[in-house]
């Protein structure tokens, strides 16, 4: 799946020069903690959210403990985020973006590496919408479930393909037989994380009933 396929298009975006205090209402009446901040031209400049707006000095955010290892030049870029009354100031400039043809995985990745909980979507530059850690979590529920053919030697063949795929399992040389639907698995598998893995994908398979684990025997020949 795209980020395009799972982004929230209608966007409640900002203006740099709306008030910080018309945008706390609109973030609280729109139930979310952040929001594009868009141009005239309507491109994007910037994302305001509730990090931004917990050091204000309504607040009582940004005291002179807090500051004290700043240089002058911080010290007033530092007051300015956080007495300024426009969005302009206070906002997070040259946002973390996405574009709308990247995959879930990308974002998911960004969303982690940068602990943000939203990511503005681009199209050839322009903001088209916002995709959401709420947005992945819907691609969850609504994920195809598996829909490999049934029957025992279907299963089996998807089983020896998956060990391959990136899953911590490639070179155990993990044996496999499947009878009416259960999974026999044998192998020099000796950590129980593995064990796990194998388990965990055996049981994604469709048509799967059941997994019986043999570590400690010897393959049958």
């Amino acid at each position: 799946m795209r980020v395009k396929d799972v982004m929230t298009p209608a966007v409640v975006t900002l203006s740099p020069d709306n008030s910080i205090r018309q945008a706390a209402r609109i973030m609280l009446e729109s139930h979310v903690s952040g929001l594009p901040v868009v141009d005239g031209d309507g491109a994007l400049v910037g994302v305001l959210s509730e990090g931004d707006l917990i050091r204000r000095t309504e607040l009582g955010g940004g005291g002179p403990a807090a500051q004290a290892t700043l240089a002058a030049d911080e010290r007033a870029q530092a007051y300015i985020r956080r007495s300024s009354w426009r969005v302009g100031d206070a906002m997070t400039t040259d946002p973390v973006t996405i574009d709308e043809d990247a995959p879930l995985a990308r974002v998911a990745a960004l969303m982690q590496e940068r602990s943000i909980k939203r990511v503005p979507v681009l199209k050839d530059g322009r903001l088209i919408g916002i995709i959401s850690r709420a947005d992945l979590l819907q691609a969850i529920l609504e994920a195809k479930q598996d829909e490999t053919a049934t029957g025992d030697d279907a299963i089996r063949r998807s089983i020896l393909i998956r060990l391959g795929e990136n899953t911590g399992l490639e070179g155990l040389d993990i044996k496999v037989a499947v009878s009416d639907g259960v999974v026999h698995l044998w192998g020099n598998v000796d950590t129980e994380d593995c064990r796990r893995a194998a388990r965990v994908l055996a049981e994604g398979v469709r048509g799967v009933r059941g997994v019986v684990e043999h570590y400690s025997e010897p393959y049958p020949q």
